[in-house]
């Protein structure tokens, strides 16, 4: 079964669940005629939404690219994500103002054995079901079910705090309903806020994790061939869809044939173990004992000197074009890009008088 098939069955089992406990309330409710449950019960057919929200939002991430949408709709996941979190945030800020209010206005609740039966199965369902919903949601990392699942174990939490607060009302008489209500109310809403982040930075363009850049980096320099690998950046087109660029430095005296193929096989490499569809760029590295060899080693060792920059490549110098350029990647901290610029081109320019000297600021996108 393939991962979308997966979250639609694990939906499907959060509607299933949703139902039957709402329909095992409405029965307790009208029983022992407590209009109080039955509400409850129409409430949980409510909490069937986030699930249906999340099968909707995969079906339609399930679409096929377009001429509009060359990549997918992969994101449409992120979406669905966000949307059950506001979901929760909204149950989180509405939990909280009911729970002021009975600060502000203590009632005295009422609590009779139906309720009581209603509030440990509720609680036994809830935690079940979440459980296993964020469990699935990590497994095939999908925000969506992530938040579902985070939506039912909170429900869980309420109605804990409820039958924890009916003990103590019914063994000391002292209602602790708005007080309890409004501390899980704040962890709701803390956690919603937590879940929407997740989405949205995914949508925004997340850093990629730091350990897969480095592992993608081993994969790439065991290739033979290959001398460095930089700038890698990859984009995030929904959990199925990622494309990417990155640049390798080869040696000088390869031809254009061998570096064909070795793009290629770097190209299939990613593709086939990680599903990134990689743009493979080309530095060249100067060998043997030539003035270019010599320069490159010169210009390097000039900009080693620097303390805020971590990385130089793509060094380059045309004697007929009397060109030189070289990528630098400065540390978090610098700023300043274009007065750093000017910095390393003077330090460059007393090196090569005569030539046209371009620094060019790379900033690490993965690391």
């Amino acid at each position: 079964m393939d991962r979308s098939s997966q979250i639609i069955r694990t939906s499907v089992i959060g509607i299933v669940a949703n139902v039957l406990l709402a329909a095992f309330k409405a029965v307790v409710g009208i029983i022992a005629s407590s209009v109080a449950i039955v509400m409850d019960a129409v409430n949980n057919l409510s909490d069937a939404l986030s699930s249906v929200i999340t099968i909707i939002g995969t079906k339609l991430s399930q679409r096929p690219a377009d001429r509009k949408h060359p990549f997918g709709f992969g994101r449409v996941e992120y979406f669905s994500a966000i949307i059950i979190a506001v979901i929760v945030l909204s149950a989180g800020i509405t939990s909280l103002i009911e729970s002021v209010k009975k600060i502000i206005t203590p009632t005295e609740p009422s609590y009779t054995t139906p309720t009581l039966i209603v509030i440990v199965v509720a609680i036994g369902v809830k935690l079940l079901l979440g459980w296993y919903v964020k469990k699935k949601g990590k497994q095939l990392k999908s925000d969506a079910l992530i938040a579902s699942g985070s939506d039912a174990l909170f429900d869980a939490i309420i109605t804990t705090a409820t039958l924890v607060s009916a003990g103590i009302m019914l063994i000391w008489g002292i209602s602790l309903d708005g007080i309890l209500g409004a501390l899980i109310s704040a962890l709701i809403i803390k956690a919603g806020i937590e879940m929407l982040a997740s989405p949205v930075n995914e949508l925004l363009g997340a850093r990629v994790s730091p350990d897969f850049i480095r592992e993608i980096k081993q994969k790439v320099m065991g290739v033979d061939g290959v001398q460095g690998v930089f700038d890698i950046i990859l984009h995030n087109y929904g959990p199925d869809v990622v494309i990417g660029s990155l640049h390798i430095s080869v040696l000088d005296t390869m031809s254009a044939h061998e570096i064909h193929g070795l793009t290629r096989k770097i190209t299939i490499l990613l593709h086939e173990q990680y599903g990134i569809i990689m743009t493979v760029g080309v530095y060249a590295v100067a060998t043997g004992e030539n003035q270019q060899a010599d320069l490159q080693v010169k210009v390097m060792k000039a900009l080693a000197d620097y303390k805020e920059i971590v990385q130089v490549h793509g060094f380059y110098c045309s004697e007929e074009e009397r060109t030189l350029s070289v990528d630098v990647v400065p540390d978090i901290t610098s700023h300043d890009d274009e007065a750093l610029r000017r910095q390393l081109t003077e330090t460059i320019q007393t090196l090569v008088p005569d030539m046209q000297v371009s620094v060019v600021i790379d900033h690490n996108y993965s690391e």
